[in-house]
């Protein structure tokens, strides 16, 4: 087999009895598996739905320390040097990279700084560091203090650390401020780029197997079947460890004996909670259109836009690309994902069957692209940071911004609380989760 191939798993019949360090349930269909090895850089992948179980990446220790390492570097040189520097009329603004928080914070809007400076700072710098508190000692064979719960915060907070983001709406706000002033990159720039391509290497090259081994425990009473719940057990989710359920409750939660992470065979109210984020996502989207997020005063003189009516300014100043980009990260991924999220409601609460691996794939897409609609928040920020130059140009933030970001995070959650296992319960057994 070559280097770069990726193997479906073979799958059980309900006769099937294996050992107990040999099975690995989807996390996103749950469905059971033999652990096979696989060849260096082979992937594994679900037989019914096609999500990633494991991995095998050569190295990977070394690997992600490495590169660990230099991400920690990095975001701290980062944060010691001039970022970006805007001239205009005479006058040069200099910014550092946290000049977009401490200007929202002055501005009146210390929820939004804080919302940017824990996306784009704060939590990369716990991720990174948590993961090299986990891999030094792993490195010298030896298990670091609480490991277990540093990494369940690197898995929590991994998903919020919106650099790729933060790169977009700086790249999208250097080609608006190319129109009010002269742009001058800082250092901290590049560090920044460096940054961004060391750290999305690390998430690539990390095999989670050094630090949870592809084990379970002897499940004491299992039955057959084909899937993690049909023979009574549960699959954690951080370390993919196999526990028996003690009982035949789904709603009651248990932990999983080696990394102390929550276990439920079905998330705990899944459809009404993620109803009633998408309901509240609904309502706040109103607003959040309604109202402006910025206005830009060019001397003297500015109208507050909304976020539509400035798609509509960036298109008639003739630069149609951002406006574009701006429109669909903007209106038309939260519209989508909303729209998304309500069809795979429907289809579980309706028992539906047909097709259940595109409506997962169409899942995992919503749940990935909600991020991005941040690009817009990002975006300010940096105007708000740079244009300041009184009478001839300065931008303010809007209440507007407060209602986007808000039914952004919402977005997010309510794709975070619905179990995408609830779409392939509709084809074994009754429903789980009403």
């Amino acid at each position: 087999m070559n280097d770069d191939c990726m193997t479906e798993i073979n799958h059980l019949d309900k006769t099937t009895k294996d050992a107990p360090n040999g099975l690995i349930a989807c996390h996103d269909c749950d469905y059971l598996h033999k652990i096979e090895p696989l060849p260096p850089r082979g992937k594994a992948l679900c037989v019914r739905c096609g999500a990633k179980l494991y991995q095998n990446i050569p190295n990977s220790l070394n690997r992600c320390l490495a590169l660990n390492l230099t991400a920690l570097m990095l975001l701290i040189l980062a944060n010691l040097f001039p970022f970006i520097s805007l001239k205009a009329g005479g006058r040069l603004e200099e910014t550092i990279f946290i000049s977009g928080t401490i200007s929202l914070i002055q501005h009146g809007m210390p929820d939004l700084g804080i919302l940017v400076f824990v996306t784009s700072c704060l939590f990369p710098f716990l991720t990174v560091s948590g993961m090299l508190y986990i891999l030094i000692p792993i490195k010298f064979q030896y298990q670091p203090w609480n490991m277990a719960r540093i990494y369940r915060m690197v898995n929590a907070l991994t998903p919020w650390s919106l650099l790729g983001v933060f790169m977009l709406g700086l790249l999208l706000a250097f080609i608006k401020l190319i129109e009010l002033a002269d742009v001058i990159p800082g250092v901290s720039l590049g560090f920044f780029s460096v940054l961004l391509i060391i750290i999305s290497a690390a998430r690539t090259n990390l095999d989670p197997s050094i630090i949870w081994p592809l084990l379970t425990i002897d499940p004491g009473n299992s039955r057959p079947g084909r899937t993690a719940a049909e023979r009574n057990l549960m699959s954690c989710h951080i370390c993919s460890m196999l526990v028996s359920r003690p009982g035949n409750d789904h709603h009651v939660h248990y932990s999983c004996p080696r990394c102390q992470a929550p276990l439920h065979s079905r998330k705990s109210n899944s459809l009404s909670r993620t109803c009633a984020l998408v309901v509240a996502a609904f309502l706040l989207s109103i607003p959040a259109n309604a109202f402006p997020v910025m206005t830009i005063i060019q001397f003297g003189m500015g109208a507050p836009d909304t976020i539509i009516s400035g798609v509509k300014h960036l298109i008639e100043d003739g630069m149609w690309p951002l406006g574009m980009i701006v429109f669909f990260a903007s209106i038309m991924v939260p519209v989508l994902k909303l729209i998304v999220l309500i069809y795979l409601m429907i289809v579980v609460k309706m028992k539906l069957t047909w097709r259940p691996r595109d409506h997962t794939v169409l899942y995992r897409a919503t749940e990935v692209i909600g991020a991005w609609s941040m690009v817009d928040i990002y975006i300010l920020a940096f105007l708000v940071a740079m244009v300041k130059f009184g009478y001839l140009s300065s931008v303010i933030p809007e209440i507007g911004a407060i209602f986007f970001s808000t039914m952004v995070i919402i977005t997010i959650f309510a794709a975070q609380c619905f179990d995408p296992r609830l779409i392939w319960d509709n084809l074994e057994r009754p429903l789980i989760d009403g």
